[in-house]
């Protein structure tokens, strides 16, 4: 460690512990916390970020980090750091605290509106605060954009670093051109998936059971990390060493299952940073695209898989006798894959889901570049499902309600949920060649998978960017067309498709 980066580190230490400070608060919130302890915990979240904000956007830092950025002697894991705070410095820097500040308190604010408007379904009662969260993230982009640089393309950077709404457009178009398709001739093949057995009286004990095994099985650990339950399944990490996921119960069995298994995906991933990057600006993972293609590469890449379930069906078998006895392995992977237009993104199956990403990507550029109002989005949302998906959502919850998201203030996130489709096909390709991935998992040995992971991805935190990491584990930069690929071979076998 050099002298300079030495002088840097306090600065640094108490900006993470700040950030999780906040992390827990949210996590509480989220899961334990009592309904009204809302709005005096957004005061405390607004105060400890502009705490944050004063600890990161300082004299002393900037003068600290603009130093190191002239040591030659710093190691990589500490020039990835001085990379990512300056980083955080500029888009800081351009921002007032007092409004930062103010966005943090209504972000959260904001997302306790959001989860009752949500449950009375009611838009009208969480528009206005919408409207707010709009406002502030387009003067924040606003504030750090470059020469002609749009305000969107701020936002996806963010998230995303490298793909803006050119690449996007051309990405999503590629799915819009590939998969409608796909989905019509699936729709019309005239095969019928029985899933029945998938819906029934499964009670939360149950299904907590299993979740805990199944986190368990692919390589969650209990010792680091504990499971939680909330009304939007998310992930938390603080460090290597605590990692929160959350799930959530109800009669459809697949929903929990495979809940569990997404997030435990996202943990493997926090689980694996190197000791000498996690609590830094650098212990996390690459990117959100990065970070979904992990946590969907166990849920659909594994946990769909038939061979998965070769050594553990039996398990899930007895935790369920009355739904599952009489159902064999091969009708349940198949009603576990079927592919049925839905509403609701996170019950989506993965020939649909990118189109209910599609949607919200389009819908976002037109809130932030267009002339799209917040009292037109249900609406507009409405008619994009039934043109795209064939189906219509009658009420708010299940249509332009049911995700957390902007409430948040995330806009540009949503398309990293199907970039990491997208980045786990192509990964998927590249392993098989490097090893019998279906052998592997019928003899139960995810852990080889998971370590290959972890030593190509997880480990290096955001020592690398998302193509980067693509480059070096494939020998490619990102090429969409796996993806395609993959969704032309899984539903072609399942729905008997021909050519």
């Amino acid at each position: 460690m050099s002298k300079t980066f030495d002088a840097l580190k306090p600065y640094l230490d108490r900006a993470m512990a700040l950030k999780a400070a906040m992390a827990l608060f949210e996590w509480d919130n989220e899961t334990l916390a009592p309904k009204e302890a809302g709005r005096l915990t957004s005061k405390v979240i607004g105060i400890l970020s502009g705490e944050y904000f004063g600890v990161v956007n300082q004299d002393k830092v900037k003068e600290l980090a603009k130093a190191c950025r002239e040591d030659s002697g710093l190691t990589q894991a500490e020039k990835a750091q001085v990379r990512e705070l300056s980083e955080e410095l500029e888009k800081l820097g351009c921002i007032p605290r007092e409004e930062y500040q103010e966005f943090a308190r209504l972000a959260s604010e904001s997302a306790r509106v959001w989860a009752k408007a949500k449950e009375k379904d009611d838009f009208d009662e969480f528009a206005p605060m919408l409207e707010k969260v709009i406002g502030f993230q387009k003067k924040f982009a606003g504030y750090r954009a470059k020469d002609g640089q749009k305000k969107y393309d701020v936002m996806l950077n963010d998230y995303e670093p490298g793909f803006s709404m050119e690449v996007l457009d051309e990405f999503f178009g590629a799915v819009k051109q590939e998969i409608v398709p796909l989905l019509t001739a699936v729709k019309s093949s005239g095969v019928m998936v029985r899933d029945d057995f998938l819906t029934g009286e499964f009670t939360d004990e149950q299904q907590e059971r299993i979740g805990r095994f199944l986190a368990e099985y692919v390589g969650f650990d209990f010792s680091r990390g504990v499971m939680a339950v909330s009304a939007h399944p998310f992930t938390t990490n603080l460090h290597n060493k605590d990692v929160r996921i959350t799930t959530h119960y109800n009669q459809n069995l697949d929903s929990s299952l495979f809940s569990v298994i997404h997030e435990a995906g996202h943990a493997v991933y926090e689980l694996g940073i190197d000791d000498e990057l996690t609590q830094t600006f650098v212990g996390e993972g690459a990117s959100m695209g990065m970070h979904e293609s992990q946590s969907r590469f166990f849920e659909n890449i594994i946990g769909r898989n038939r061979n998965f379930w070769i050594p553990i069906y039996g398990k899930l078998q007895q935790a369920f006798p009355e739904a599952l006895t009489d159902i064999g392995l091969d009708l349940f992977v198949r009603g576990v894959n079927k592919a049925e237009p839905g509403l609701i993104r996170t019950e989506a199956d993965e020939l649909t889901y990118s189109l209910h990403v599609l949607i919200r990507y389009e819908l976002e550029k037109e809130l932030i570049e267009g002339d799209l109002t917040v009292k037109e989005l249900p609406g507009v949302w409405a008619d994009k499902y039934e043109e795209y998906l064939g189906i219509r959502p009658e009420t708010m919850k299940e249509g332009v309600l049911q995700d957390i998201h902007w409430s948040q203030g995330s806009f540009g996130y949503f398309p990293s949920y199907a970039l990491g489709s997208a980045f786990g096909a192509q990964l998927y390709y590249h392993m098989k060649k490097e090893m019998d991935f279906d052998g592997l998992l019928a003899e139960g040995k995810v852990e080889v998978i998971r370590e290959y992971l972890r030593e190509h991805i997880h480990k290096h935190g955001k020592l690398k960017d998302s193509r980067r990491i693509l480059k070096d584990v494939t020998g490619e930069d990102f090429n969409p067309q796996y993806y395609v690929r993959y969704l032309k071979e899984k539903y072609g076998e399942l729905y008997r498709l021909k050519g």
